[in-house]
């Protein structure tokens, strides 16, 4: 196993054609399969990044088998669990799939930021400089130990100037380009890729869990201006912050919704199925005055199932809220220990775990600013049942090709790629660069 690697790269998708994707959304809770159709659309002042029209033709999902804190703890299981959720999609939406874009959440997804600057001796920035200088910051990219997701360009620079989105045609010395990496440990990401590949799938590309989310739950000013986003999955709280309409940053804590369904399990002494329950219709992470009036019927672990005990509701409440107080408290110090500390800004919540009552308000309470819930923007056909949070990853690996032009990485054999002009992989980012910003 090499010491570095990257993951499989989509080609961009055009913006004149029409195609159909399926996208595979691998948690720790659940498994969802989404066949959609793509068809070129008008550019919205909404969603001002998206090129297609998207209509969902198949959904298959089912309860997740084999993760464990979005990483593959037995193969076998994974892979089973992978081919039921694909299957169903594929019978609903009539097509046969070969190729799927896939997500991930374990591997400890970190964020790298690189520099370079080329020397143009006072002429006009064009294609080949462009190229250039991308190809240095690139080449800076490879982590020992780490698989490369995502290899974004955040701005340019020249002489001394900062923060220049596009600096075509313009005269300086020297042109710097700046880029931002996301990386995921390689063991759990070729682990993922393999469970996927065991089901007779190849795979596009390879997407960190919370940019996903992000693309399906954004509009544009909030990626302008400066946004959170909080996955709570069920094994695993991902975090992405936007700025400027790009992604900035991403992070990871190993903490989510099971560990408030192993906790019920363990303060009431009941079976995990039955406390996922208890939380999915009687959870909350806030108090109200009502709860020590109202009553919820509990299963023991042994007690027979027709005389289950009945307990106030506010017994489940002091035992979901310290965790929830817990992740969100890892949350806002992590993002404080990255320099990005809330300062009143927009947090937007998705995941499955973000739908416990209360959550938005005890965000609130932990770190000020605007907090809601993020539901998939933009998507045509999406079932009632997965309307919601939950469901924002698997829409936004609908989106991610219809950005991922603009995402840069070293070639790993120069021959086999152009150096220079309009044609191949190299043409395709400074077209979309022309055509984005």
């Amino acid at each position: 196993m090499s010491g570095y690697s990257v993951a499989p790269r989509i080609k961009p998708l055009s913006a004149r054609k029409s195609a159909i994707l399926c996208v595979l959304d691998v948690g720790t809770s659940k498994v969802a399969c989404l066949i959609a159709r793509l068809v070129p659309a008008e550019q919205s002042d909404v969603l001002r990044g998206r090129t297609h029209r998207c209509r969902i033709l198949g959904i298959g999902h089912q309860r997740s088998r084999g993760m464990k804190g979005g990483a593959v703890v037995d193969m076998d299981e994974a892979e089973q669990a992978i081919r039921h959720a694909v299957d169903a999609a594929e019978r609903m939406a009539g097509v046969q799939v070969e190729s799927v874009i896939v997500n991930i959440t374990g591997g400890r997804l970190t964020s790298h930021r690189y520099s370079a600057a080329i020397n143009i001796g006072g002429n006009a920035v064009g294609d080949y400089e462009i190229h250039r200088v991308l190809e240095a910051a690139a080449s800076r990219t490879a982590v020992e130990g780490r698989m490369v997701l995502h290899s974004l360009p955040t701005s340019f620079s020249l002489d001394g100037t900062q923060q220049v989105q596009d600096p075509m045609d313009m005269i300086g010395d020297q042109l710097g380009a700046h880029m931002h990496v996301i990386s995921s440990d390689i063991a759990a990401a070729r682990n993922l890729m393999l469970a996927v590949e065991r089901c007779h799938l190849d795979i596009e590309a390879m997407v960190a869990t919370p940019y996903a989310s992000g693309l399906a739950a954004l509009v544009d000013d909030e990626a302008d201006l400066g946004t959170t986003v909080v996955d709570l999955g069920g094994g695993t709280t991902s975090i992405a912050i936007f700025s400027g309409g790009r992604i900035v940053h991403v992070d990871a804590v190993a903490v989510g919704g099971n560990h408030i369904t192993m906790d019920i399990a363990r303060g009431l002494t009941m079976r995990l199925a039955d406390s996922e329950r208890l939380k999915t219709y009687y959870g909350s992470c806030i108090p109200s005055a009502s709860d020590d009036r109202e009553t919820i019927a509990v299963t023991h672990v042994g007690d027979d199932v027709d005389h289950p005990t009945h307990m106030a509701k506010s017994q489940l409440v002091r035992i979901i809220k310290p965790r929830v107080e817990e992740i969100i408290e890892l949350v806002r110090d992590r993002l404080a220990a990255a320099g990005y500390a809330p300062q009143g800004g927009q947090m937007i919540l998705t995941g499955g775990a973000s739908q416990l009552t209360g959550l938005p308000e005890l965000v609130r309470r932990l770190i000020p600013g605007q907090v809601r819930l993020g539901r998939p923007l933009g998507v045509q056909g999406l079932p009632a049942s997965a309307d919601n949070p939950a469901f924002a990853a698997a829409v936004g690996l609908l989106v991610y090709p219809q950005v991922s032009g603009i995402e840069h990485f070293e070639p790993r054999a120069r021959g086999l790629m152009q150096m220079t002009g309009t044609d191949g992989y190299i043409g395709n980012v400074v077209n979309w660069l022309r055509k984005n910003f």
